[in-house]
């Protein structure tokens, strides 16, 4: 059977993406090789992401050092799709003539007709997990109207466009069908799903319903836009035991006059009122945040408030991005005045702040019982998650493997022996 390889790069989206591909091409006969194996394709599709810089050049690399391999063993094809062809597809076809064929987003029906060289319908629900089988991420729309300042993503993906939300409910009725236990919303802008197909954020209602669905144990939400957070919203994450306490909130600054050169539509008070009314209404929740050092109106005063503020309110999880200039941009125009090195040590004084938080958090959980979703058996350990973490960026509980028998995607009560900054260790509670 002619055969396919998918490296799929960038956020939790593309990996949706990638697997819907990767499914529709299996139903029609196809052989899936996986990434890391070594054995050549007949087509390698690599899924780029054109986010920032350092994204760039990850995609790049894959780019040459697949058209590479190909022109060495002299067989198979190289697909490139995703982000970066979207925003670049023009130059990326001057410099680099290797590539058999370059696609950008919203349309995998092209991808697949490709691929296969037929033209086969494409089922947005038939998905071949890259994730465990005990877990998957639900993508609920695409695109985004926000122009915040930075982000070149409404350049690349558009404007939002909901899925209807029967099509969400009856994919997330096959995955627990096929034994997925969590589900994770994805979307870039969760909180205004349903504004296009319903005149009305419709995210509380749809998680609600999500809720219902027999064999769904945990619903997680990623990506809540802080401006105009609906309350209905709050209210289901409060009341509804599926839902997991994790607010996923990328704040990028607390000063007020950096939150309005990004164009965030809210202030340094309203930004503070709305993690109040979280804290008051999900007093146990875990917070993740992600901010941006050096944007180009940002000086040392106004970093110095960020790191107050990060110091002060001691989030569970925190990334830092040093700001990336996207040609197009709102921001574009205010040129990239902080230079790198400070960028990235403004970021690097954060990160080292919050590793000092994430350690005392973690100690002070020592002792506790939570519930415990087993991912895997790596080495010496098994390595799980509780509901206040998110696959691949947040803490993991590792239990060692020969002080208990555990199967990955079953969930178990473990007590924390022991905590480092960014891992948790634990053992069965007996």
């Amino acid at each position: 059977m002619p055969s396919l390889k998918i490296i799929s790069l960038g956020c939790s989206k593309n990996t949706v993406d990638s697997e819907v591909i990767s499914g529709n091409v299996k139903k029609a006969g196809w052989t899936l090789i996986p990434e890391e194996s070594p054995r050549q394709a007949d087509v390698v599709l690599i899924n780029t992401c054109g986010f920032i810089l350092d994204a760039k050049q990850e995609s790049i690399d894959a780019i040459l050092q697949e058209t590479s391999r190909r022109n060495r063993r002299r067989k198979g094809e190289v697909f490139v799709m995703g982000c970066l062809v979207q925003r670049h597809g023009e130059e990326l076809k001057q410099e680099i003539s290797d590539v058999d064929a370059w696609f950008g987003v919203n349309n995998p029906q092209e991808v697949v007709n490709a691929i296969l060289q037929s033209n086969v319908p494409t089922d947005a629900k038939i998905r071949r997990l890259s994730t465990p089988a005990h877990y998957a991420y639900l993508k609920v729309s695409e695109g985004c109207n926000r122009q915040c300042a930075f982000c070149a993503i409404p350049l690349i993906r558009g404007k939002h466009v909901s899925r209807a939300q029967e099509e969400i409910l009856e994919e997330a009725r096959m995955l627990a069908q096929n034994g997925v236990k969590e589900v994770i919303l994805v979307a870039q802008d969760l909180t205004y799903y349903g504004m296009d197909l319903y005149g009305k954020r419709l995210i509380a209602e749809l998680v609600r319903q999500l809720c219902r669905i027999d064999g769904l144990h945990w619903v997680r939400l990623q990506y809540l836009y802080p401006h105009a957070f609906p309350d209905d919203l709050l209210e289901v994450m409060r009341t509804e035991p599926k839902v997991c306490p994790y607010i996923d909130i990328p704040l990028q600054h607390i000063n007020t006059k950096i939150l309005r050169d990004m164009l965030r539509n809210t202030t340094r008070e309203e930004t503070l009122a709305l993690l109040k009314k979280f804290k008051e209404a999900l007093p146990d929740a875990a917070f993740r945040t992600t901010l941006i050092t050096g944007f180009p109106t940002e000086g040392v005063q106004e970093f110095e408030e960020l790191k107050s503020f990060v110091q002060s309110f001691r989030f569970d999880r925190l990334g830092v991005f040093p700001y990336s200039r996207e040609e197009g941009t709102p921001a574009y125009p205010l040129g990239d005045t902080v230079p790198e090195e400070e960028k990235e040590h403004r970021a690097q004084e954060i990160m080292d702040m919050q590793e000092e938080i994430s350690y005392g958090a973690n100690q002070a959980r020592i002792g506790q019982v939570y519930e415990v979703l087993i991912d895997r058996l790596e080495g010496e350990f098994y390595v799980g998650r509780t509901q206040y973490d998110s696959p691949e960026v947040d803490n993991e509980v590792l239990i060692r493997a020969d002080s208990a028998e555990l199967t990955p995607g079953n969930f178990y009560p473990i007590r924390i022996v022991s905590a480092e900054a960014f891992d948790l260790y634990g053992e069965v509670a007996r």
